[in-house]
């Protein structure tokens, strides 16, 4: 269906006609309470996983918007963004399916192999740049102001926000209420912006009509705690926090390569979404990051995903040892993983290379081996 048609009334301004969907969203709401009992958590823990996406991303849900808004109101002559992989695949995805060029700027040598392939498979361009994210960044705002024609769809595009702010949509449905804290990796910073636009939104929304018929169409219990809008906890990696430390990073570095960005777009609005929530935002480090990224995958498999998406998990075993939340039985949080694990793959072949070796075709050796 996609998230356009799913939620209808929130984008009565995008024409049926020029709707490019994958049939992105309706991602899973995991239930983690392994994880959450490794980290000491006493509540209830899930997962959003936005790598069940089309392109393995939440960029998904903002890309269906931007591309359906753009193809319905303008002559679009191709699509170009700054990336650091996710951005650029979805990029890639939809302008494949409305049958428009798209070039992809990317900082050399700083993103993942996988997402690189992906790119190519859906036929844009990937031009190389020498210098980081930001710089990429930089390129395609001067393309946004001087070259007509060709609209640059990073989360600046007006309607990238309002698409990604559907997966709150979908955790208010999914619960029947809000979490009491929602972490959340923070890279360019237009999904925690997203989030909490989403958070508010949705709930104005349900307090405005008939919640109970509607859930009931639905099979749906009735949101009674739906009012209460989640504490939003940012988090960066030590090597790629400008939020956290106040100044843009004019050389971030951080194995989490999908959020390593020094001068985020929308740092703004993400410091207004987690002062209005009464969060916080917070870094963890990339000895921690990788720590999260393993443990995901071997206590809740289903929900394996790129280190960048780690963050949120690295960032709420913090929380809980540091004491920064309430944590008892009553305590409903969800950390957002933002990719699914193939996009990265590089870090699982590292481990895969350290852990195994070739024996001969030796039953003896093998059973040896199994003991």
């Amino acid at each position: 269906m996609g998230i356009i048609r799913k939620f209808r009334q929130f984008f009565a301004d995008i024409d049926e006609s020029s709707i490019v969907s994958l049939g992105e969203g309706d991602t899973p709401m995991i239930f983690a309470p392994k994880v959450a009992g490794e980290i000491g958590f006493c509540g209830q823990l899930y997962f959003k996983y936005e790598g069940a996406n089309p392109t393995g991303s939440f960029k998904d849900r903002g890309m269906t918007t931007a591309v359906s808004k753009s193809m319905g109101e303008e002559s679009v002559e191709g699509f170009v963004c700054a990336s650091t992989g996710n951005t650029g695949a979805a990029a890639a995805a939809y302008g494949a399916e409305a049958r428009a060029p798209v070039w992809v700027l990317v900082p050399a040598g700083g993103i993942a192999e996988g997402k690189r392939v992906q790119i190519l498979a859906y036929g844009a361009k990937i031009i190389e740049i020498n210098g980081n994210f930001d710089a990429c960044q930089d390129i395609v705002r001067r393309i946004n102001g001087e070259c007509s024609g060709i609209v640059v769809l990073n989360n600046t595009h007006p309607y990238r926000l309002p698409g990604q702010r559907t997966a709150a949509f979908e955790i208010l449905d999914e619960l029947g209420r809000a979490p009491d804290y929602h972490f959340i990796p923070v890279g360019n910073a237009g999904n925690i912006t997203a989030y909490w636009m989403g958070y508010k939104e949705y709930s104005a929304y349900w307090s405005g009509c008939d919640i109970s018929a509607r859930m009931a169409k639905w099979g749906r219990r009735t949101p009674e705690g739906v009012r209460k809008l989640p504490r939003m906890m940012g988090y960066q990696a030590e090597g790629a926090a400008p939020i956290v430390r106040g100044y843009a990073i004019g050389n971030p570095k951080t194995i989490a390569s999908a959020i390593n960005i020094g001068n985020p777009a929308r740092w703004k609005e993400a410091e207004e979404a987690v002062l209005e929530s009464e969060g916080r935002f917070d870094m963890v480090s990339d000895e921690e990051i990788m720590r999260f990224h393993g443990l995901i995958a071997k206590l809740c498999p289903q929900a394996a995903c790129e280190p960048s998406s780690a963050v949120s998990v690295a960032g709420l075993a913090k929380a809980i040892w540091r004491q920064e939340i309430e944590n008892n039985e009553d305590t409903v949080v969800v950390c957002t993983l933002t990719g699914a694990w193939w996009k990265d793959q590089d870090v699982f072949k590292g481990k895969s290379r350290r852990r195994t070796k070739a024996v001969d075709p030796d039953f003896g050796i093998v059973v040896k081996l199994l003991k």
